[in-house]
């Protein structure tokens, strides 16, 4: 059964699907500063840190449809706040399940590898990668990259820890995977749910092209750039991400009511 850390018992439910180097971890700030307001749930995906390791391959399909079977579990739908892959996840769970999803956060996400043959090719190539040094090398090459020059020590510090508690193969290669055959540019226009694109200003890895792109593609959307924060703008600014999460959830919910 896949693994969910849980905050908070009153309001909206939010799912939260974290990047693919990653794990529910990387939503403590969110499930302790938004569980006030909304019940929070984050997920450690198929593969990922404490979730067993799936009975075959995933594609990004299968890891939408584990996102689907964890909100089923819950109720009868949720917001979606996804990071990065969990932002790609989160867009192709809305269009594979639309009766699931009242509304969507996607953070310094993109519209996938595959829009890129270069960007594919590299993201495949990570599982050679991790397999050779393993999941503690790996996180320390690879982490401190995902926050700005601006994160303290201590943040970074978090980042590859949890990178190093999270990742491992089989689970990293099929979300690896996922990510480099996804091009989602086509199904954005069809994505009915209202959704906001955040992006840190000082993102290096998906970028704040790559947002202006899923920004511009969707059909009900609002983009908000989070000053001083790299790739992962939930933890790096923390009180400016969730003040702009749970405006977004309270317009999309009285929406719903109206």
């Amino acid at each position: 059964m896949t693994h969910v850390e849980e905050a908070g018992g009153e309001g909206p439910l939010l799912l939260c699907l974290h990047g693919i180097g990653s794990s529910s971890a990387a939503f403590a700030p969110q499930l302790a500063g938004l569980s006030g307001q909304v019940r929070v749930i984050a997920w450690d995906a198929p593969g990922y840190a404490k979730s067993p390791d799936p009975d075959g391959p995933l594609d990004l399909d299968g890891f939408a449809d584990a996102a689907a079977d964890v909100i089923r579990s819950y109720g009868e739908s949720a917001h979606v706040l996804g990071v990065s892959w969990g932002g790609v996840i989160a867009l192709r769970l809305a269009a594979r399940h639309p009766e699931l999803v009242d509304s969507l956060i996607v953070a310094d996400s993109s519209a996938g590898s595959g829009t890129d043959p270069r960007k594919a090719e590299a993201m495949r190539a990570r599982c050679d990668e991790l397999a050779a040094l393993g999941p503690r090398a790996f996180a320390e090459r690879r982490g401190p990259r995902l926050v700005s020059e601006l994160a303290p020590a201590a943040l970074v510090e978090r980042v590859v820890d949890t990178m190093a508690a999270s990742v491992r193969l089989p689970g990293y290669a099929y979300a690896a995977a996922s990510m480099a055959d996804a091009d989602l540019r086509p199904e954005l226009p069809g994505i009915a749910a209202p959704t906001l694109v955040v992006c840190g200003d000082r993102d290096t890895v998906t970028g704040v092209e790559a947002s202006q792109v899923l920004a511009g593609g969707l059909h009900k959307t609002a983009y908000v750039i989070v000053k001083d924060a790299g790739h992962l703008a939930n933890q790096e600014q923390p009180e400016r991400f969730n003040a702009w999460v749970l405006s977004h959830l309270h317009i999309a919910t009285d929406q719903r009511k109206g």
